[in-house]
């Protein structure tokens, strides 16, 4: 290691030494006759050292009190000698060390009766053949202090060959101040050294170190998970050795958003020199390999790296025994309970270990009722055996299974970490051919939604990636269908590509109407710095219908394009200056949506401030326009460190028909705030239905309603209500519209799975997952009789978030889960009454009542069956409330609510 001036990091940490380790006498003189001559630790020759051992694990919740956690000790003794030093040098040497009289024990000594270790002896507790692996010794070849080579013997338990690597990476340090690279049971880590006077600080920054470990996360700074890891080791040196060594390493995580799911793990190291008594004379020989020959032939060169061992799974159940134990839970009548999604999150990590021909014997032996749920289950496992096996089984030329089919794309475009052969699995089905082509539609909307994850992951010079923005660019390029036009604008709007926005602007500015509104919308999704003074020079020009009559679909989503993105101060006054000159309800939504920024302070408030002040004075004309469409941001929660918004915007035709309404819920945490679900419904061309005048550049449009939604940052396939004048009319003689659904089904949302080796040879993994089982379904209702209509969506949702915190040294466990759980609904009505003029339109948001409920479960298992089981459970109900929205709002509901008298003389009823 360099020499070089220690960091300030670690000084002025408080340890506690034992006394005796200082005790200066007949004991130091006679163990370190030694002067500092070497660059890590040396022993004396013709010397057994005898030390104390132990090392600890305890998981909490970060709080750190004793009692509210889980672990356990592990104690020994442990006799170190020299064996061999190298004639040509001190500081090449070859050691062995021995553990024995181990003792297993709780951390938390108030368990009193409830140990798992009471009135059992280590051979019971361990396993007699592990004990003996234990306390077999390892040699250790130091070479400037540095471990050079680990020796042990084959086919041991690689648990307990991972508690001695433990033991014996402690002994690897240096005396001297500096940064430097070392290999230990970690991995290959970056290490700082600060040397004091008598003892050396070692600091590892466990972030950087190698080691191959299974694991994934969410690069999601809402949804994703939070970790801190830390490792320091002080080492209480005299004469070039130890008398004693305290390390502690910590890993704490928790979840973004909700603080409640939190996890912290406490791993400690304690060795303590007590006694030196006369040992073995030292071996002779030029080279330590030889040496350790001599020693013991059966000794094997290992790597000091800890390695990974799985515990076998005794009586646990097979794949297809779990699925029928769950299935009545996955019941579609049941999606709505926390105890389905909990069922789901539980499969999805059986079937994460499951074989490709398991998992189709499950899939072939279900029915058309609860396949649904199982397709999600296994899409979210996201496993190559789990695709394979999913593809095996659906069928995209047939059109009997499409419920099927689109459950396993929704679940692909939701995929918490897809990888390159998910996206070229999809392309090479895009390429086939399908019994509908709502699937095919589908199947290209998905590979948009898995390029932009993957390109989120640094991913985006895949060979699938780059041949997905090919087909989708080319598509747009030159597509035949004007279907197929809005496919791949669809695609386009998960895909977010950068280069994909000079052909978003051209169908923005000279497509039809639909298409003009398409790709308006995908312009909306993307970040500020691609929403260039260009792009806003194309929206002005639509805006303000400089080469051609637009839309006021299109035109109110080009204004609120700029308005969101750092507008300059000309395009918000020429904004300004429009309203007063617009069709009537078109002039009250920007009225609207202006005031909106100003109310809820949004970013361009500041300049449309400036703005106003500066503009000619008399404008109350131009400002009080009247009209019915509106546009309202609110807060369904705020918390210090995390909000939750919603933002409702209607936009009626001047004859009082929907054009478009838009309700958009976001969650904020820092600066970040994905769109958990937006629904849009979206009608035009009614205006002849109710013998009206359409506005001006709408006389020609088709008769169309249907509704579009994004949930979780993944646009949907847009799903129809009617299309064409005879559709609507059927429709319209029926006084109620089913619900149509939008997206229904289970939902892996958050997905976090860590393993960690810790310094001490355990093992130790952090899961935090999250599901949840949605149903967002929206009608639209028609009655000439009534001469009423009624728009509602419906969102129900129930989520299930786990954190699960394990340690695992072969023979006992300690794990921690926390978890949290509510079933909620939000319903979004808005009626409108156009008997009369000016109509009557009424929006009501509703949020059901939702109980919601903290469980937390801490325990200890020997790998013998005993244990000891702790749970907590908080539960209280969040009460159900109407959202407040404009004032106008309210007044014109209490008109079209007015309670009606009980009895009338007037009139004809």
């Amino acid at each position: 290691g360099g020499v070089g001036g220690g960091t300030a990091l670690g000084r002025g940490t408080d340890i506690v030494w034992p006394a005796q380790a200082f005790a200066k006498g007949q004991l130091l003189m006679e163990v370190f006759p030694l002067a500092c001559h070497t660059t890590g630790l040396s022993l004396n020759n013709d010397r057994l050292y005898k030390l104390t051992y132990s090392t600890e694990v305890f998981l909490d919740r970060g709080k750190g009190k004793l009692q509210d956690g889980v672990g356990y000790r592990l104690s020994s003794g442990v006799d170190v000698v020299l064996l061999w030093r190298n004639p040509d040098g001190d500081d090449d040497q070859l050691i062995q060390i021995t553990i024995k009289d181990v003792r297993v024990e709780n951390v938390n000594q108030q368990r009193g009766e409830k140990s798992i270790f009471k009135g059992k002896s280590p051979p019971k507790i361990i396993g007699k053949e592990n004990l003996e692996a234990l306390q077999r010794p390892v040699l250790l070849h130091l070479v400037h202090g540095k471990i050079k080579e680990f020796y042990s013997y084959q086919n041991e338990p690689v648990a307990i060959e991972n508690l001695k690597r433990g033991l014996a990476s402690l002994f690897q340090t240096q005396l001297t101040s500096g940064t430097t690279n070392e290999v230990d049971i970690s991995g290959d880590c970056k290490v700082t050294y600060q040397a004091h006077q008598d003892k050396v600080i070692k600091i590892k920054a466990l972030d950087s170190c190698k080691i191959a470990r299974s694991g994934f996360t969410i690069p999601n700074q809402v949804l994703g998970v939070s970790s801190k890891a830390s490792s320091t080791t002080t080492y209480k040196i005299e004469d070039s050795f130890v008398i004693a060594v305290l390390a502690e390493e910590t890993h704490s995580f928790g979840l973004n958003f909700l603080q409640t799911i939190t996890g912290k793990i406490v791993s400690k190291q304690r060795l303590e020199l007590k006694t030196t008594d006369a040992g073995p004379r030292l071996r002779s020989g030029k080279q330590a390999a030889a040496v350790v020959r001599a020693v013991d032939s059966k000794y094997t060169a290992l790597p000091v790296v800890g390695q990974v061992f799985q515990r076998e799974c005794k009586g646990c159940p097979s794949l297809l025994e779990h699925w029928q134990s769950i299935r009545k839970d996955l019941q579609p009548a049941s999606l709505s309970k926390a105890q389905a999604v909990r069922n789901f999150l539980a499969f999805v990590q059986h079937l994460r270990t499951a074989k490709k021909e398991e998992i189709l014997q499950v899939l072939r032996t279900e029915n058309k009722e609860v396949l649904p749920q199982l397709v999600d289950a296994v899409t979210s496992a996201q496993t190559p055996d789990s695709l394979e096996a999913i593809l095996d089984f659906l069928d995209f030329k047939s059109d009997s299974s499409v419920i099927l089919q689109e459950r396993f794309l929704y679940a692909c475009g939701f995929a918490s970490h897809p990888n390159e052969e998910l996206l070229r699995a999809l392309i090479s089905k895009f390429k086939g051919s399908f019994g509908s082509n709502d699937i095919r539609e589908t199947v290209m909307i998905v590979i948009g939604a898995l390029v932009r994850k993957l390109c989120q992951n640094e991913g985006c010079k895949l060979k699938a990636v780059v041949e997905a923005k090919k087909l989708i660019l080319g598509g747009l390029e030159k597509t035949e269908k004007k279907e197929d036009t809005t496919m791949y604008l669809l695609a386009l709007k998960n895909a977010l590509l950068p280069e994909g926005i000079p052909l978003l602007l051209k169908y923005a500015e000279a497509g039809e109407g639909p298409v003009s509104h398409l790709a308006t919308t995908a312009l909306q999704r993307y970040d500020v710095p691609f929403i260039t003074d260009e792009v806003k020079k194309t929206l002005n020009r639509i805006y303000h219908q400089n080469r051609k009559i637009h839309e006021k679909t299109v035109r109110t989503t080009a204004a609120a394009v700029i308005l969101n993105n750092n507008p300059s101060y000309m395009d918000v006054k020429n904004i300004l200056l429009s309203i007063g000159e617009l069709p009537k309800e078109m002039n009250k939504y920007m009225l609207a949506l202006v005031q909106d920024i100003l109310r809820f302070e949004m970013p361009a408030s500041k300049m449309v401030r400036r703005v106003l002040k500066e503009m000619v004075a008399h404008n109350y004309d131009r400002f009080s326009g009247t009209g019915s469409s509106s546009a309202y941001t609110g807060y369904i929660q705020r918390q210090p460190h995390s909000a939750s918004t919603y933002s409702l915007d209607i936009l009626y035709s001047g004859s009082g028909i929907l054009r478009r309404s838009n309700l958009n819920i976001f969650q904020h945490v820092g600066k970040m705030f994905p769109q958990f679900p937006q629904v849009v419904i979206e009608a035009q061309g009614l205006e002849a239905s109710i013998a009206a005048t359409p506005d001006e550049g709408e006389e020609n449009l088709n008769s169309f309603a249907g509704m579009s939604a994004i949930l979780f940052d993944v646009q949907l396939r847009p799903v129809t209500f009617f299309n064409g004048y005879s559709d609507l009319m059927s429709k319209m003689l029926s006084v109620s519209g089913d619900p149509i659904s939008v997206v229904k089904g289970l939902i892996l949302l958050i997905d976090h799975s860590q393993e960690l080796q810790l310094q001490s040879g355990m093992k130790a993994n952090i899961e935090v997952q999250g599901g949840l089982s949605i149903d967002i379904a929206g009608a639209m209702e028609f009655s000439l009789w009534y001469r009423e209509s009624k728009t509602r969506v419906k969102n129900r949702v129930t989520v299930v978030i786990t954190g699960d915190v394990t340690v695992d040294s072969s023979f006992v466990k300690a794990g921690l889960e926390a978890s949290a759980e509510t079933e909620a609904g939000l319903e979004f009505i808005s009626t409108v009454q156009f008997s009369q003029y000016p109509f009557l339109i009424c929006m009501q948001m509703d949020r059901d009542a939702a109980p919601f409920r903290q469980l937390e479960t801490k325990y200890e298992r020997l790998s013998t069956g005993r244990g000891y089981v702790s749970r907590k459970r908080k539960e209280h109900l969040v009460p159900g409330c109407e959202f407040p929205l404009h004032q106008e709002n309210s007044e014109m509901c209490k008109v079209v609510f007015a309670p009606q008298p009980e009895s009338s003389s007037s009139g004809w009823f």
